[in-house]
């Protein structure tokens, strides 16, 4: 009911939204804090979900073993539930992490559960509403550990909005007959030819690289970051090329598979190479070089999350 496998990618977003936040003294305390209550309103979302898809799903191949359409559990029971954990991720993250995050994390089980859900069966824009959610979470992990949604929580949250239309829009093509049978409206179902899903996915494949480039211009991550997910783009672009034309389930396939090899590299690198590039990039560089002395003035916000002053020293704890 949890859908641990979609789940596990939310909480991992969230981490990397929060570890990027603060690249040099990491909290992890407040960092466990923010996951366990992510899970949690995750989680709600999903019962919510399946709650309100409950009959649909039943008719689809893929989803008619979950324990609502075998009558494994009662609905009254999934809806308490849901409600149970909505409520813990809400009053978790109010408690350890801030209203911001908490009110981020719950927002996203409403929009879930109100409004992408009830969408699925009238218009194909659900895929829209349902890309937001997945942009959440990382904004989430930033805002545990900034206080504030500023352009880098933006950056990430962009790059994981636009990856899951190309990923998703692969996975609804090789589905598109199941979906069909559930009475929901994907696009690739309402796209005989799979032309218009071609092309959405190969362009928003391509807007992948300068987005994640962003975040090498806005001084969250470096050179390595920069080259490492232009590259990845340019991959994950190529297939969807390839796609575009060979409008097969083999070919739909691969685009997936390589759709769900980008992110965690890409994230991976994100961590691993997160910073600015030099003192004077990105958005947590706030200063102004003047125009005599050439000193890099750095604002207080800057100087409070550990980041290198003008001279290379860092500032005190």
């Amino acid at each position: 009911m949890a859908k641990i496998r979609l789940n596990a990618l939310v909480l991992i977003t969230t981490a990397v939204g929060g570890v990027v936040a603060a690249p040099s003294a990491i909290p992890w305390g407040l960092l466990g804090w923010t996951l366990l209550g992510t899970a949690a309103s995750a989680a709600s979302a999903s019962m919510f979900n399946q709650l309100l898809e409950r009959r649909r799903d039943a008719l689809m191949r893929r989803t008619a073993s979950r324990p609502l359409p075998q009558q494994h559990i009662g609905p009254l029971r999934v809806f308490v539930i849901a409600c149970a954990l909505a409520y813990a991720g809400w009053a978790l993250l109010l408690w350890k992490a801030g209203w911001i995050p908490a009110t981020l994390a719950t927002g996203n089980v409403l929009v879930y559960a109100l409004l992408y859900t009830p969408l699925k069966p009238l218009t194909s824009l659900n895929t829209i509403v349902g890309a937001v959610c997945g942009a959440i979470p990382p904004m989430v992990g930033w805002t545990a550990v900034t206080g504030s949604v500023d352009s880098g929580a933006w950056i990430i949250a962009g790059i994981l909005f636009v990856w899951q239309l190309p990923h998703f829009m692969a996975l609804a093509w090789m589905f598109r007959e199941d979906y069909t049978r559930g009475g929901f409206v994907m696009l690739p179902a309402r796209d005989p030819s799979g032309g218009l899903t071609a092309q959405t996915m190969l362009l928003t494949s391509l807007t992948l690289v300068p987005m994640a480039l962003l975040a090498t211009l806005h001084g969250l991550a470096g050179i390595v970051f920069a080259s490492s997910a232009s590259l990845l783009g340019l991959w994950l672009s190529w297939e969807s090329f390839r796609f575009l034309r060979d409008r097969s389930d083999a070919m739909a396939r691969r685009v997936f598979l390589v759709s769900i090899v980008y992110l965690p590299l890409l994230l991976l690198v994100m961590v691993l190479d997160r910073g600015p590039v030099s003192p004077a990039a990105g958005v947590r560089m706030r200063g102004v070089i003047d125009g005599e002395g050439g000193v890099l003035q750095l604002s207080p916000q800057t100087e409070s999350r550990g980041l290198p002053s003008a001279t290379g020293a860092m500032p005190s704890p």
